[in-house]
């Protein structure tokens, strides 16, 4: 693998943002959002609920995380886009640019629009709120890895997906994060879900993440063992999304489908 190449991909993305503002504006403003309204949110909870509870790092907390997730998901999917967008995707693989250096600069991509979208949402949380995720200790470096390893993996699925059904199911890509929250159990524990999605939950490595938050927060100390085992499954869907994204590239390459590649492709 040339690290040249995987950082051309992340080149071309700093110049589309360094010659289009409004592409800077989403990094960080939806999120800022995001921060501030589940802010006052759990501040007036926090106003009307028993002393003992500590709900600003439970819960916005959760927010910032959760954030820190969709932001890597979509640093990944929005960089593919691009190409897809600009009709550029064809001319990409037309060069000896490899799959493994093209998921590679799309990751790196991903690392830094994600560093800043948490930056910010770590700014305004301490600014506004007095929150810093420094407060959960150790532990918030194994949750911000399981979640950053979490968010690539689905956004190189997400990828695959476009890449096998065309540019017209990008719709199915962007509630994928909605689709999800309910099942790792974002603002509450996995307890109160019913049993088949309990099922489904502990199959997903996010889940083990704000599991460990709402443990932190009470002021025990986090499950370690879960992590190790949310790590465990992050891991091994980063490994089958790139496995099935390759797979869905060589399939368009053995069809032809990459070069009928455009906005009307639906199958």
């Amino acid at each position: 693998m040339s690290p040249r190449r995987a950082f051309a991909i992340v080149l071309r993305q700093f110049y589309l943002l360094r010659g289009s503002p409004a592409r800077v504006f989403p990094l960080f403003a939806w999120v800022a959002i995001d921060v501030v309204l589940w802010g006052f949110i759990t501040r007036y909870f926090a106003g009307v609920s028993s002393p003992g509870l500590r709900l600003v790092p439970a819960l916005l907390g959760a927010v910032l995380l959760w954030g820190f997730l969709t932001r890597v998901m979509q640093g990944v999917t929005l960089a593919l886009f691009e190409d897809v967008w600009s009709r550029n995707f064809l001319n990409v693989f037309a060069t000896p640019l490899t799959i493994s250096e093209y998921l590679t600069g799309l990751v790196a991509t991903s690392i830094c629009t994600s560093l800043i979208g948490l930056i910010v949402m770590l700014l305004v949380a301490s600014l506004a709120f007095g929150f810093s995720l420094l407060s959960y200790g150790l532990a918030l470096a194994g949750f911000l890895l399981i979640l950053f390893l979490s968010g690539v993996a689905l956004g190189i699925f997400a990828s695959g997906v476009v890449l096998r059904l065309g540019p017209a199911s990008e719709w199915l890509i962007w509630p994928i994060p909605a689709v999800l929250s309910p099942f790792v159990g974002v603002f509450y524990p996995l307890s109160v879900l019913p049993g088949w999605m309990r099922v489904i939950s502990y199959a997903l490595a996010p889940a083990y993440v704000f599991e460990g938050v709402r443990q932190v927060a009470a002021g025990h100390a986090a499950p370690m063992d879960k992590l190790a085992l949310g790590l465990g499954l992050s891991v091994l869907y980063l490994v089958l999304a790139c496995l099935f994204f390759a797979g869905v590239h060589r399939y368009a390459l053995k069809t032809g489908l990459i070069a009928r590649y455009s906005a009307e492709t639906v199958s």
